[in-house]
């Protein structure tokens, strides 16, 4: 993965009527923390930075802030958001080296036709959208792909079963259920009522409640 270079200006004042200022400016209030230096109050351009993290690789863009005097390899951390538009208010960025191990979340996507469960009128129920991964920047995955086409009703897929690429490991729980097989509703219900019924025991032939009103009958005479 290749990094995208975001230009950013220090030395902002920090504080809320800077901060709005640089918000009607069309610049995003930041933060570059990490590896023993410094946290670095910086503003970054609003729109250059939108383009560079909803490209394919989202959130997990590999980036370089460049500031003039000085460049840091980054990835996007933290955002604050506002509470109604969604808009990024304030950016949190944390250095990296394309040598480390970091950990972030990465979509799993569903590929394939579930053919037998599709003629058992059942559905495929994905459970988990994304994994946790641990890998070097410049390795991370834009996502990762799961073949449903061989299960069966009642069959489950789960983290284990991925197929991860060079490089990249696993941090979530190896037995987290990624897709669920399940047969239609009905068939369900139909199950879940026979599962639930409890046959009575026979008593010299008859119901335990037979055996009871007979008993009753007896004793009367």
């Amino acid at each position: 993965m290749s990094e995208i270079t975001l230009l950013a200006e220090v030395g902002r004042t920090t504080g809320s009527r800077s901060t709005r200022r640089l918000r009607r400016e069309g610049k995003i209030p930041a933060v570059v923390y990490g590896h023993g230096t410094d946290p670095l109050s910086i503003a970054v351009d609003g729109p250059a930075l939108r383009v560079a993290l909803t490209g394919e690789s989202g959130t997990n863009q590999l980036l370089e802030i460049d500031t003039g005097s000085n460049k840091f390899l980054v990835l996007a951390r933290s955002f604050q958001r506002h509470p109604v538009r969604g808009t990024v208010q304030h950016i949190d960025f944390q250095i990296t080296s394309r040598d480390e191990l970091v950990t972030v979340e990465v979509p799993i996507i569903i590929i394939g036709d579930a053919v037998e469960v599709r003629h058992g009128d059942g559905t495929v129920d994905q459970q988990l959208f994304n994994v946790s991964i641990k890998a070097r920047p410049g390795s991370i995955p834009t996502s990762l792909e799961i073949d449903i086409s061989a299960m069966a009703i009642g069959d489950v897929l789960r983290v284990g079963d991925l197929t991860l690429p060079d490089g990249v490991v696993a941090d979530s729980d190896p037995e987290s259920a990624i897709a669920i097989a399940v047969g239609a509703r009905t068939q369900v219900l139909e199950q879940e009522s026979e599962e639930g019924a409890v046959s009575e025991p026979v008593v010299d032939g008859e119901a335990p409640q037979a055996a009871a009103d007979g008993a009753g009958e007896s004793s009367d005479s």
